[in-house]
């Protein structure tokens, strides 16, 4: 017999994204999820019990009479009752996308139930994902972040963003380069002119990172942030790429954050904050991809959404520290 619990648990079947702020291991972040989730199925209205039929000994009919009858009474089964059956769901497995580590933020896919399925069968598709990374020039440190311990200090002042950008667009040559290579397909076939056109040339297989887009969104020396598109990358391998930079221009650069504005059809904008990690919240964001992968596709990401996704995500990144970090997190008891 379905339940309402098992109805609201089948509601919550899917994918979803929320936002993993800085400073938090994405562990806390599903672990929080998962809870909230299961307190939200488990508040469901319960179900009628069951009625047993049971005989009940009582005085007769005759007042005058001693003799005792049995009478039949319908009642409900206290096996049933929820303060002896407990909680309908006991465990909901949350399943995580693409991961961030304690040191990045942004977009975080999620899964429940079936999702987690889907979610498998999304990463298999060598999907993109986009960065927003800030750098600083001057310094090395051994970890290629501005946590390391500092190795070699060096002079910036003759970076230009002319100079930047040329760096930048050698660095993208080179891995569309590898991309062609890895992508086993035949460069002088017609397929190829038509998935190079479209731009869906994608690896065959588990491949090294490759960065399919990079360019310089604000220069101010030594601080300069950068958007990058990538497949199979990591959060260090997005730092090592600054310190790259850095080298290629005669000097040296940390990172100083990661950014994840999308991931794969998630983006920013439709991510879940702290406060919205609530069942209801999570039934109505899975609705919501639910009806884009139903609609005809389309490109959700251009210049202008880029920009206002790292406005967003600066002011996401200013809510929690006002929050208070990492106690407004906490999973509940």
């Amino acid at each position: 017999m379905s339940t309402q619990s098992i109805r609201v648990f089948r509601k919550l079947e899917g994918l979803f994204s929320v936002y993993k702020p800085k400073g938090v291991h994405w562990k806390l972040v599903r672990d929080t999820v998962e809870t909230n989730i299961l307190k939200g199925i488990n508040a469901a209205p319960p179900s009628a019990p069951r009625l047993r039929v049971k005989f009940l000994l009582g005085p007769g009919g005759s007042k005058s009479s001693s003799d005792l009858t049995l009478s039949a009474a319908s009642l409900p089964a206290l096996s049933d009752h929820p303060l002896v059956s407990g909680p309908e769901f006991q465990q909901v497995r949350v399943g995580v996308g693409h991961r961030l580590d304690a040191f990045s933020s942004g977009v975080l896919v999620l899964g429940v139930g079936h999702g987690n399925k889907a979610l498998k069968d999304l990463y298999g598709s060598c999907v993109t994902r986009d960065y927003i990374l800030e750098g600083e020039f001057g310094m090395a440190t051994n970890n290629f972040t501005h946590t390391g311990t500092v190795i070699e200090k060096t002079t910036y002042d003759h970076i230009t963003r002319d100079k930047l950008e040329k760096v930048l667009a050698m660095m993208q040559g080179v891995n569309q380069k590898a991309l062609l290579v890895y992508s086993n397909v035949d460069m002088s076939s017609q397929e190829a002119y038509e998935l190079a056109v479209k731009g869906a040339l994608r690896p065959d297989g588990k491949t090294p990172p490759i960065m399919l887009g990079l360019r310089c969104l604000h220069f101010q020396p030594p601080h300069f942030t950068l958007e990058v598109q990538c497949i199979n990358e990591t959060q260090r391998y997005l730092c090592k790429v600054l310190h790259e930079v850095g080298l290629e221009l005669r000097s040296s650069a940390f990172c100083k954050g990661v950014r994840r504005t999308r991931d794969g059809p998630f983006i920013l904008r439709d991510t879940l904050t702290r406060h919205h990690w609530a069942a209801p919240d999570v039934m109505q964001a899975i609705q919501h991809y639910r009806s884009l992968t139903k609609a005809p596709k389309h490109t959700r990401m251009d210049t202008n959404s880029t920009i206002t996704g790292t406005q967003e995500d600066n002011h996401t990144d200013n809510q929690w520290q006002e929050k208070g970090g990492k106690e407004a997190i906490a999973p509940l008891n």
